[in-house]
């Protein structure tokens, strides 16, 4: 960056000063670790040679130090697992309504609002991309962009079927229901990586976005479905007025669910991500949440279960994103670990 006119060629500067931010990142926080650790050393050496009172309260010092930098050392390892090519990148969330019909719905528009508060939760920007509602109640699908250092190594720790036991509030009789939801999470693509869609292979579809009435309602046919025929690919847009703007939006969300797909015939393991999610229904979920008759969510690949159903639909969803990672992320089968509540 130093070098003379390393700014002639704009385009190919800006990606390098983009490297070197997320190299910053990476490297900034180990080196700040590292200094606090070594603060920490010395300060034990004087807390040795101090005695009584003096000696207490360095002690105690230490100690209080010493659980700040576990936590820290914590965040760093989970940090370390982030080394997919497409890691960094943002992410794309889309949900899908499965068996279950209006609960379904409801169930999507549920956790809508979780992934929503636990991007908020952990720094990340969030951008409705899509959004239909249910014919009764919440919604039968919705996709979101989830903007931030590491927003896809993280969220697509989500992908697949996430099941629900509840007392239905649309059941007169007040039955217990069960729904399902299908999650699936792509990576945002960079302007850097090439993905060739021809004309002849795409199927453009515009129609009014769906809206709340009054003024939001959309006078024009500005929303956008987009169909990738040799795959069947679907994906649409209408958060925005101008359907040029939604067009390049879909775009976007097209070339990532493309690439991904790519990437996964690659590995000759398609099961992998996208089998993975199978039927959304019975016998396929990754996660189970029960409301009644008693309280639990319990991840069906780590192990990791909590009572705190409130908390988790709230957005505190890093203790199972954190044991995804930490059994070995898209590799993980049901392994059983320990993991503290």
């Amino acid at each position: 960056m130093s070098q003379p006119g390393f700014w002639d060629r704009q385009e190919q500067a800006n990606k390098i000063v983009t490297e070197v931010s997320h190299l910053k990142q990476s490297i900034n926080p180990l080196m700040k670790f590292k200094s606090k650790a070594e603060d920490l050393e010395v300060m034990a050496e004087l807390a040795e040679e101090a005695e009584g009172e003096e000696g207490e309260q360095a002690a105690a010092e230490i100690r209080d130090t010493a659980k700040t930098l576990i936590k820290e050392l914590d965040e760093l390892e989970i940090q370390s697992f982030l080394t997919g090519k497409m890691d960094r990148n943002n992410a794309i969330l889309s949900i899908n309504m499965g068996a279950g019909g209006t609960e379904a719905c409801d169930w999507a528009e549920m956790l809508l609002r979780m992934y929503t508060r636990w991007a908020e939760r952990n720094g990340f920007q969030v951008d409705v991309l899509d959004l239909s509602p249910g014919e009764e109640a919440g919604i039968s699908g919705a996709s979101i962009r989830i903007a931030g250092p590491n927003a896809y190594g993280y969220a697509r720790a989500e992908r697949g079927v996430h099941r629900l036991v509840r007392i239905s509030p649309f059941d007169s009789n007040a039955r217990r229901h069960t729904s399902f939801c299908a999650v699936d999470v792509v990576a945002e693509l960079d302007d850097d990586i090439e993905i060739e869609i021809k004309d002849e292979e795409l199927r453009v579809d515009t129609y009014r976005a769906s809206g709340k009435g009054g003024q939001h309602v959309n006078k024009t046919d500005s929303a956008v479905r987009m169909t990738h025929i040799p795959t069947g690919i679907v994906v649409q847009c209408q958060n925005e007025r101008s359907q040029h703007k939604n067009r390049d939006s879909a775009m976007k969300m097209l070339k990532a669910r493309l690439y991904e797909k790519r990437e996964d015939e690659k590995r000759a393991a398609m099961e992998k991500f996208y089998g993975e999610k199978g039927e959304i229904g019975w016998g396929n979920q990754i996660r189970s949440y029960v409301f009644q008759p008693y309280q639990m969510v319990k991840d069906l690949r780590t192990g990791v279960e909590t009572s705190g159903v409130q908390q988790v639909m709230d957005g505190d969803l890093n203790r199972f994103i954190h044991a995804w990672l930490r059994a070995g992320g898209p590799t993980t089968r049901n392994k059983e670990i320990q993991i503290e509540d």
